[in-house]
């Protein structure tokens, strides 16, 4: 165990120094892969406490609202969809109790199970859960005053979701239809009227619930366990109106899942109690959850956990090595399971918005040049870089594609062995050599445009997340070292640990940054998301790489490129009948394929968040790879004694054993 132990602590000493020198109904709660022998912990009060500590605050407990993963796990854990997911990823009922399409996927109808309570955070009964809940819900999220930013998840599946959206924001431009022009004197085009009644989501009566497609939806149920499709009571929206979900207390929202929010303080603490009114909590093993807040939490957290006050941490490269070789920590050590439900990858941002001294046009001549993104592309050692995360076996998570291996497959073909990704998901785009023959490519063409050298690539990273900071480090030196300071010079700056998204990515404030997108239904069109322009401003703010009203610094040539790919997004979209679903996944690698090629987006890494220290078992809980199943506490037990390497790889192999066979089963 010992050899074993060195050779991992060498391995990641290793790799920093190069880098410094270049429809089931299984119950999960009966789930062969929670080992026995590993028992239940708890408190001295005999309870089940599950504590934690974060650097990163909520900004809203508004689940209809909200597109933050950080805000996502306190609805997830608060309030139940109609589905959920096992441990192995299998569809299972939840506040649906069962559903049936019609035969060409048009309309979906769910019944509702009877009988589950909303109450507030003090357990107080309000009211039964009913399928106008459901109505409701859609009616908020899909109003354009409200600003949903997860509205996008209705567009293009409900029926007139869109439409109606678009015919509220209109009525908000026009002061419902007396003005003609806005403030800055652009005339305001009419939209035809949508009432809500249109929308595609009636509630039959209390307990039947029916959502009618904008065209045919084989995925839809997949899509329910997102937030912006959760119920909500309509009397408790009324009355809370703009105050509904503020971050300023538990008592903004009400409870209908496996855990009420007790306390909350911003930037002190959170308080999750279980249920005891909830569905199903016969299947709720932790009673409470204490999370406490320090902004150095990441430095603290190892520390707390050795001295048994916190009950899970992430561990940064620097202190692994250490762990790895400490007898008694090793075996407080495991890695985290990887996770297709997450892709990160490399982008260029086409609309930089940072300040002059980091020469933001000179940016723009370089990124509108193709040899320049490639010659990045092509000197990106992915797996040195990777090697912070997984010192191992870095390799098992990079990731060739922006859609992961294994997330969805059509006609039983997995989606990135489609003929347009096969080649660039079987190969690796490290290649000095390319690198440096686009690099003498883009010197030429970038010295005829204007540049000056070097280019100053700004790369920005949240210091809450483990070790990105020291990915960072090894991306610049690695880069620099291909490809000369003479042609590039990276700036690595730290963001904001609370507020990233907003302060750095929405707002352009960088220029090369690792991204992440989350799927969020079961088919390939969610990985495109990302890289569409949106009703509301025209552009993404990933790569804000769309043609704006206001602002357009695109090339002609990168222009060409954008416009390729919205062609064959939507040729894509426009598979939809229940025998188009091969053509469909062939359509959407294609375009996938083409913003790779034209090294407009790195593909990078599937999701892990390392090593960890944990009193939790990851192969109990739920298990999806969209959604929110992987914020959820249901179904796990606090473990006596800390998960160690052996128990995580021998569960691990067992859950994926089990998987195949519970997957195979599920499909039948």
């Amino acid at each position: 165990m010992k050899k074993s132990r060195r050779i991992s602590a060498l391995a990641l000493t290793a790799a920093m120094t190069l880098s410094l020198c270049a429809c089931g109904q299984k119950d999960p709660a009966e789930s062969k892969a929670a080992d026995p022998a590993v028992s239940q912990g708890a408190s001295a009060s005999g309870e089940a406490v599950y504590r934690y500590l974060y650097s990163s605050e909520v900004t809203t407990f508004n689940y209809l609202y909200t597109g933050n993963q950080n805000d996502f796990q306190m609805s997830a854990n608060c309030v139940d969809c109609l589905v959920e997911y096992d441990n192995y990823g299998v569809m299972i009922p939840s506040l649906a109790e069962s559903w049936e399409p019609n035969e060409d996927n048009t309309e979906w109808t769910f019944h509702i199970r009877k009988g589950v309570k909303w109450v507030d955070y003090q357990g107080n009964e309000v009211a039964e859960v009913t399928a106008n809940d459901w109505v409701t819900a859609a009616k908020w999220v899909n109003t354009a005053a409200n600003e949903a930013s997860n509205q996008y998840m209705y567009n293009g599946i409900v029926k007139n979701a869109e439409a109606y959206y678009n015919y509220t924001a209109y009525l908000l431009e026009s002061d419902n239809g007396a003005k003609t022009v806005d403030a800055d004197g652009n005339e305001i085009t009419p939209v035809d009227e949508v009432k809500f009644e249109d929308v595609g989501v009636k509630a039959v009566d209390d307990y039947t619930l029916v959502y009618t497609m904008e065209q045919p939806c084989s995925y839809f149920p997949s899509v329910l366990s997102y937030d912006s499709y959760m119920p909500v009571y309509e009397p408790f929206l009324t009355e809370m109106g703009d105050n509904f979900g503020a971050a300023t207390g538990p008592d903004t929202i009400l409870y209908n899942g496996a855990f009420l929010m007790a306390e909350f303080a911003p930037q002190d603490h959170r308080t999750l109690v279980k249920n005891p009114t909830y569905w199903d909590k016969d299947n709720v093993f932790i009673d409470r959850m204490e999370w406490r807040y320090n902004s150095t939490a990441s430095t603290l957290g190892p520390e707390q956990f050795v001295r048994g006050e916190v009950d899970y941490t992430e561990l940064d490269a620097a202190l692994l090595t250490s762990w790895l070789q400490d007898d008694a920590k090793y075996q407080m050590v495991s890695p985290s399971r990887p996770s297709v439900a997450y892709s990160y990858f490399y982008v260029f941002n086409f609309e930089p918005n940072f300040d002059a001294s980091l020469e933001p046009d000179n940016w723009v001549i370089a990124v509108n040049n193709e040899n320049f993104r490639q010659s990045v592309m092509h000197a990106l050692d992915r797996v040195n870089a990777l090697a912070i995360q997984d010192p191992q076996s870095p390799e098992s998570l990079l990731n060739n594609t922006v859609t992961p291996a294994t997330f969805a497959s059509g006609a039983g073909l997995d989606f990135t062995q489609y003929p347009a990704l096969k080649a660039i998901a079987g190969g690796d785009s490290y290649d000095t050599a390319a690198a440096l023959d686009y690099k003498a490519k883009a010197m030429e063409e970038l010295t005829a445009a204007g540049a000056t050298f070097p280019i100053k690539v700004y790369m920005r990273y949240n210091p809450s997340t483990t070790n990105w900071d020291k990915e960072c480090q090894i991306v610049e030196q690695q880069l620099e070292g291909v490809l000369g300071t003479d042609y590039i010079d990276i700036i690595v700056e730290a963001g904001p640990s609370t507020g990233f998204l907003g302060a750095v990515r929405r707002t352009g404030e960088f220029g090369l940054m690792k991204c992440n997108w989350g799927a969020d239904y079961a088919d390939p069109q969610t990985w495109t998301d990302p890289f569409a322009a949106t009703a509301s401003t025209g552009n993404n703010t990933y790569n804000f790489m769309h043609t704006t009203a206001d602002q357009n610094r695109k090339s002609a040539d990168t222009q060409a490129i954008v416009d390729k790919y919205v062609e064959l997004v939507n040729a894509a979209k426009a598979l939809t009948a229940v025998d188009e679903i091969e053509a469909r996944y062939a359509a959407f690698a294609e375009a996938e394929a083409h913003l790779i090629e034209h090294a407009v987006i790195v593909p990078f890494s599937i999701s892990t968040s390392g090593y960890v220290a944990t009193r939790l078992n990851p192969f109990e809980g739920q298990y999806a790879p969209y959604g929110l199943a992987l914020q959820r506490f249901k179904y796990q037990h606090l473990l006596e004694q800390p998960m160690n390497m052996e128990q995580f790889e021998t569960l691990h192999q067992q859950w994926q054993n089990e998987r195949a066979a519970a997957l195979e089963a599920a499909e039948k």
